[in-house]
């Protein structure tokens, strides 16, 4: 019942991330120092996309790459913030279920351990139960040799040797 709570959840976190992301990127492009840190980060962003394309195509990679407009670098860098932030959310949400699953999975691991040694030591009991049986079988022998009944214990093994199946 937990699990599918759980992804319902995670779901929704997505989902509301989107939502938030464009707020993200609205406010990106109000605020004066924020917005020029952006503009930096959609220019550089730009010129790498740009390099990393002309080596794709076997472009010359040594030539001059045109700034984007500032408008262009604004809008680009708030939708590389939203789609990070959207990202970020993501990863944060896959992580908690690859969490959540490892202690799943260590608590299953956990209990098979915990009925391994419990066998464990009912095997040992059970050994000893044995061993006490045998010597008090060995001590009622010597005390039925010691009174001359010594012929009822080989009549009974006798009797037991003989009904088994071959």
């Amino acid at each position: 019942m937990v699990l599918p709570v759980l992804k319902l959840g995670t779901l929704a976190v997505k989902t509301f991330s989107k939502p938030i992301a464009n707020r993200i990127k609205k406010e990106a492009a109000h605020h004066a120092k924020f917005r020029q840190l952006i503009i930096n980060l959609a220019q550089a962003n730009h010129r790498f996309s740009t390099q990393i394309q002309r080596r794709i195509y076997g472009h010359a990679t040594d030539v001059a790459i045109r700034p984007l407009n500032e408008e262009k670098a604004v809008q680009a860098a708030a939708d590389l913030a939203g789609e990070l932030f959207v990202f970020s959310v993501a990863g944060a949400a896959l992580i908690f279920e690859v969490q959540r699953s490892s202690r799943s999975e260590a608590r299953k691991e956990e209990l098979r351990r915990q009925e391994l040694e419990a066998m464990k030591r009912r095997d040992e009991e059970l050994a000893r139960e044995v061993e006490l049986l045998r010597q008090r079988v060995e001590e009622l022998d010597g005390l039925a040799e010691g009174r001359g009944l010594t012929g009822i214990r080989q009549t009974r093994t006798t009797v037991n040797e003989s009904a088994r199946p071959s």
